[in-house]
């Protein structure tokens, strides 16, 4: 295995993952409209969700000899998503941010997945695991878009 390879795949799918956790819980507590109860309860299971694999993802960097940080500052330094609205979110608002965050850690993880194939198998059936996942949510999400059409 490619320690250093491993832990550069990683840390970056860790930040994102917390940041994604955050951002759930964050538009759970403040949406409102139409479809208040629906995606209240979607954003609550995301957030559940994306926490145990951001906990997968970081106790593997800790076996692999990594150390995981996922302390806020570095969340908020190495995020690659822009800033999340303040404030209450109309329902119809929220659907579409969460999808373009989960499409991002998405395609990241594409790359990921590839690039782990050659260096660490345990590690990149975890990424997978978390994709496929990741994918569940969006198209979730996504079906929740008045435009989205299967």
């Amino acid at each position: 295995m490619e320690r250093q390879l491993v832990g550069r795949e990683l840390a970056p799918l860790l930040i994102e993952l917390v940041d994604l956790a955050l951002i759930a819980k964050q538009a759970h507590w403040n949406v409102s409209g139409l479809w208040f109860r629906q995606l209240h309860t979607q954003l609550d299971e995301l957030a559940d969700d994306v926490r145990l694999w951001s906990d997968d993802v970081a106790e593997r960097l800790t076996t692999i000899g990594d150390a995981a940080d996922a302390r806020v500052e570095t969340v908020a330094a190495e995020t690659p998503f822009t800033g999340f609205p303040r404030g209450f979110l109309d329902s119809t608002k929220v659907a579409p941010l969460i999808v373009e965050r989960l499409s991002k850690v998405i395609e990241n993880n594409q790359g990921r997945i590839e690039r782990l194939g050659a260096a660490d198998l345990v590690s990149q059936d975890l990424v997978i695991g978390v994709t496929g996942g990741l994918q569940k949510h969006e198209w979730m999400f996504a079906a929740e878009q008045p435009t989205h059409h299967p």
